[in-house]
């Protein structure tokens, strides 16, 4: 680790319980970002502690990682809070400026033009990793460092603002795919590199910057906030295009979740229930006394499934996951009929199928179907209405209804009566609703008043989704 600076007064850079309390700390952090850490790898992490070379940081990180997550999709979640409870150091990087020095004009300023062209230099120079990170953490030092009310601060976004590293990609790109012989392919391979070592070294300033902050006002403030949780607890509403990313990316692992326990479930119902009438009878053999059940014939069946969902801009990013995973699925069922609706309804069931991308199907949705009428905005009643009135056979006895959207209605007429009459026809009828529950029937919310009708659930995030799809599908 580099030489110590003196810190600031205030920063929370002891560990008043020594290294296990350290550990335990961590520990907790890692379960407050949503990745789960029983006491038995706790303690088999206290085991790894006491065998690696502390003073190798890498090391204890791969020892740590090892013995606490069960997923790889939890590494990048882990790695940050690592670098926060174990920092590479604490206060200025004095090594870093042995290893880089940030150019400077005559007049002591730093040279701007010949900064970009080291950055450029050391992106391009495929062992220049460690100089990188040195320049990094200068650049955050040197270039980040602004006061603010409280004091003095770090920010990426100053330290980068003057470098902008992204627009060096074609002098990177020279640098990597050269000379006379360079196919198109090879020139694609390049830019990819390029741009992955451009993001490599962004990640490296902003984790430069999150340490430095974590000095000043305690790690658990910028863990709060800096660190990600994992994307299948982010809230579907509140979710940025990345999440929403990585959460479509993750539709088949948690679409084979689903699958594995419906598995199970079926294996647990296979001899059906205990036949009461025929258990009875076959006791008069043994004195009244049913040492021998008799269990029904399982009746297993796939229902119909019905899905109506609301592709408002509101609720897009719920009811695109919510369709990717339900198309995953689609073998669990006989049938499947998917309806869309902004303020009327259309079938959009030919837009899906397992080769077609969602970002395709929605487009066709909007383009195509008749879910946008002359105002635009989400009408429920009128949806509703449209939908029994133009699909009067989508809904049986047979059919499991299954309706996505938050229920706000922008005040006009809930048509309570249309669901009622749509419930009462339908084997099994849910809302999956992803707004928090708290939230249902404030403002122009109908939500309390359709879940006097229909049983909904709060669905605010993939593992809520996750757990309620799990316990509708059918058996």
């Amino acid at each position: 680790m580099s030489a110590r600076s003196q810190p600031p007064a205030d920063a929370e850079l002891t560990a008043p319980h020594g290294l296990p309390g350290h550990l335990v700390g961590f520990v907790e952090a890692l379960r407050e970002r949503g990745i789960p850490v029983g006491p038995s790898e706790t303690v088999d992490a206290g085991r790894v502690v006491t065998v690696l070379d502390l003073l190798d940081r890498e090391v204890l990180r791969e020892g740590l990682a090892c013995s606490l997550l069960r997923k790889t999709t939890h590494r990048a979640t882990f790695d940050r809070l690592f670098d926060l409870w174990f920092p590479i150091a604490i206060g200025e990087r004095s090594g870093a400026r042995d290893e880089v020095e940030i150019p400077r004009t005559p007049t002591g300023e730093v040279d701007i033009a010949a900064l970009r062209e080291l950055l450029a230099e050391l992106l391009t120079n495929e062992a220049g990793d460690a100089r990188l990170d040195a320049l990094a953490a200068q650049l955050v030092e040197q270039l980040g460092q602004y006061q603010s009310a409280n004091g003095a601060s770090f920010s990426a976004y100053q330290a980068l603002k003057d470098v902008q590293p992204q627009t060096l990609l074609a002098k990177i790109l020279a640098g990597l795919a050269s000379g006379p012989d360079v196919s198109a392919f090879d020139t694609e391979i390049a830019r990819r590199a390029a741009r992955g070592r451009i993001d490599a070294f962004r990640a490296s300033v902003e984790a430069e910057t999150r340490r430095r902050v974590a000095e000043r006002i305690g790690r658990e403030r910028v863990a709060g906030y800096g660190v990600p949780r994992q994307a299948e607890d982010v809230d579907f509403l509140r979710a940025s295009e990345s999440e929403l990313s990585e959460m479509r990316r993750s539709t088949q692992r948690l679409a084979r979740i689903l699958a594995s326990r419906l598995a199970v479930r079926r294996r647990h119902s296979r001899r059906g229930e205990i036949d009461l009438r025929k258990t009875l009878r076959k006791s008069m053999s043994t004195g009244g006394v049913p040492i021998d059940l008799v269990n029904r014939k399982p009746r297993p069946g796939r229902p119909e499934l019905v899905l109506l969902c609301d592709v408002s801009g509101s609720v897009a990013g719920f009811s695109n996951f919510t369709l990717l995973l339900v198309n995953a699925l689609r073998e669990q069922f006989s049938r499947v009929r998917i309806f869309a609706f902004v303020d009327q309804t259309d079938e959009v069931t030919q837009f899906f199928d397992p080769r077609t991308q969602l970002d395709q199907a929605m487009t066709r949705i909007f383009t195509e179907a008749k879910v946008v009428g002359m105002d635009g905005h989400s009408d429920y009643g009128n949806a509703l209405a449209g939908f029994a009135r133009d699909f009067p056979d989508a809904v049986t006895a047979r059919s499991s209804l299954l309706i996505l959207g938050d229920a706000r209605t922008n005040y006009r007429d809930p048509e309570l009566e249309t669901l009622r009459s749509l419930v009462r026809t339908a084997k099994h009828a849910h809302w999956l609703n992803p707004e928090m529950r708290t939230n249902w029937g404030s403002g122009d919310s109908a939500a309390d008043k359709y879940q006097q009708v229909i049983e909904m659930h709060e669905c605010r995030s993939a593992s809520q989704l996750t757990a309620v799809v799990s316990l509708l599908l059918p058996v």
